[in-house]
């Protein structure tokens, strides 16, 4: 038998509930024993859904397959996100020149803005985030050379 405690209008009830037959279920409330009626409800329909069917990949005018690379990481240290959360801002562009400890991100994780440091003097070879973006935990950010 499965045990539960309620609280109702400040009384505690100990309801013990046992085996079910045929839609009789034995239940004990505060040691006194009862056979309840449960209501048979119909089975609900099973909503079979379609797996969607791969889209072709593009091609161009010509008929080639168009084949997207992912944009190539800057050379140099990256600076990863060290929490999942929302780009704020982003204060710095290829081709800047940082100190270690300049704010390169503004990540909004928690309901609060972290400051993310170059952390390290360099170049600025590459952003990969914009303005508004989630990001995971680890994802890469900005490189540094």
């Amino acid at each position: 038998m499965k045990e539960y405690k309620y609280t109702i209008n400040g009384n505690i009830y100990t309801v013990a509930v046992g085996d079910i037959d045929n839609n009789v279920a034995q239940v004990e409330v505060n040691g006194t024993p009862y056979k309840v009626e449960l209501e048979n409800k119909p089975a609900a329909a099973a909503t079979v859904v379609k797996a969607p069917r791969p889209a072709a990949a593009p091609r161009t005018t010509t008929g080639e397959k168009v084949i997207t690379k992912a944009a190539p990481a800057g050379a140099g240290a990256a600076v990863k996100a060290p929490l999942p959360g929302v780009i704020l801002s982003v204060n710095c562009k290829v081709g800047d020149t940082v100190s270690s400890q300049d704010t390169v991100i503004v990540l909004e994780a928690m309901k609060m803005e972290n400051a993310i440091k170059a952390g390290r003097d360099g170049k600025v070879t590459s952003v990969a985030v914009s303005n508004g973006e989630s990001v995971l935990e680890g994802a890469v950010l900005v490189t540094i050379e």
